[in-house]
């Protein structure tokens, strides 16, 4: 992929970013201020378009990303056609961060064992759930939740494709939670479209959605 896929994205990126074009039907089109991005929850690309550098994973890293090295493209006028050069800049990064993981995976002497030795809630391999009964009850024990949590609650969060991606979980110290609630970042900035497409043209609607990038399983509430 590291190989095959950055040429094809520059193909994309030299016909598309400097396209007098594109750049007249997406500069201006569906904007949104910083102001007003905060104020309805933004996160993530949508909102490192209007001009604010926040990404969780520099901000609170998780999964060894402090041990990576990327930029935080943001743009300016939180318009259709910088979401766009956001995305497209953060592609770039991500072959990046990519290419760091292979490197230092190589340098591991151990190169068969990639997760937390932690047997309780690491699945086991197939083989041993299809051809032993251990192997069978263990992954029935895990996926069935089989498993005592401590009372308390915790919120974590990680930096998806659309922003903060976050889960609260309440423990009442059984097996299953007492409280279980996700932060879905379509939901949040799904509320702004109607701001957004304001006084704009009616084609301008879909090109404002389309950049937004709005998952609809996320609107359920």
């Amino acid at each position: 992929m590291l190989k095959e896929f950055p040429p094809v994205l520059k193909e994309f990126e030299n016909l598309l970013s400097r396209n007098r074009i594109f750049m007249d039907r997406t500069i201006g089109a569906g904007p949104i201020s910083l102001e007003s991005a905060l104020s309805y929850g933004f996160t993530g690309p949508n909102l490192r378009a209007a001009g604010l550098d926040y990404d969780i994973r520099v901000m609170n890293p998780y999964s060894s990303y402090e041990d990576f090295d990327f930029k935080i493209p943001i743009g300016t006028q939180g318009d259709t056609y910088d979401r766009f050069m956001v995305r497209q800049e953060e592609m770039w990064e991500s072959l990046s961060i990519i290419r760091q993981a292979i490197d230092k995976l190589a340098k591991l002497e151990d190169q068969t064992s990639f997760h937390a030795e932690v047997p309780e809630f690491y699945l086991p391999p197939k083989e041993e759930v299809y051809n032993s009964m251990e192997g069978l009850i263990w992954h029935f024990k895990i996926v069935m939740g089989e498993t005592e949590i401590p009372k308390g609650e915790v919120y974590h969060c990680v930096e998806g494709g659309n922003g903060e991606l976050g889960f609260y979980l309440v423990s009442d110290g059984g097996r299953t939670p007492y409280r279980l609630h996700f932060r879905r970042p379509c939901f949040i900035f799904y509320q702004a479209y109607p701001e957004m497409i304001k006084g704009n043209m009616l084609s301008d609607a879909i090109l404002t959605m389309s950049s937004m990038n709005v998952i609809a399983g996320e609107l359920d509430a």
